[in-house]
């Protein structure tokens, strides 16, 4: 019982907060920029919402690590630069949330997989990330992302990668690397991306979303 708690929890949460769930980024301390790509949700939802009819609130909401608020949302979305740092507090409230249902999509907007892989280790200190294999349902959704992650920016001449978190048997935290899906989300005016670059980093995020409200 003490292990459905969680679960009970978040899902009495998620569907009496809103009869529209709600997507949020993520808040961490540390001094990376938690904030960065800040039109990227909010172009996202309102692909998943025209294209798939999910029925997504239209705006994001940022939340804490530590806070109580993470259990109202579904669905959270990291990205950043530069260091993660979390409190033993934030490590046990991201670990539950985490295990009760929830999902984290961290994105590395470049430089930050040397912060946040030893952070995640933290919250599950007895899980490595796992390369997803390109057969994985996440990259096969509404569409078919038969070589995994797209490339949106190129940094270091490296593939994307997209590795996994893995909680008996359930996917939950999905980190994309090398990849720089978020950007593709921006504002088109933000990064000079082709429509073609943008179509893909949108239709690979909506993947994501959909596979994590159906797991």
């Amino acid at each position: 019982m003490k292990r459905l708690l969680p679960i009970l929890l978040l899902l009495f949460s998620i569907f009496n907060s809103s009869a529209q769930p709600q997507l949020a980024l993520l808040k961490y301390g540390g001094g990376g920029d938690w904030y960065a790509n800040p039109t990227s949700l909010k172009n996202l939802i309102a692909f998943c919402n025209q294209d798939q009819q999910m029925g997504l609130q239209p705006q994001a909401a940022t939340v804490e690590v530590g806070s109580a608020e993470l259990f109202n949302y579904p669905f959270v979305h990291m990205t950043g630069h530069g260091n993660v740092l979390f409190s033993d507090r934030e490590v046990q409230n991201l670990r539950t949330y985490l295990i009760g249902g929830g999902f984290l999509h961290i994105d590395d907007n470049y430089g930050m997989r040397e912060f946040v892989v030893p952070q995640m280790k933290r919250v599950f200190p007895e899980l490595e990330f796992v390369e997803l294999p390109f057969t994985h349902p996440v990259y096969h959704q509404k569409y078919d992302f038969p070589n995994g992650l797209p490339k949106i920016h190129e940094h270091d001449n490296l593939p994307p990668k997209g590795y996994g978190l893995i909680w008996e048997g359930r996917l939950v935290c999905f980190f994309t690397w090398e990849c720089d899906l978020g950007d593709g989300w921006e504002d088109p005016d933000v990064h000079n991306d082709s429509p073609q670059t943008r179509q893909k980093a949108l239709r690979m995020g909506s993947n994501i979303v959909r596979y994590a409200f159906t797991q």
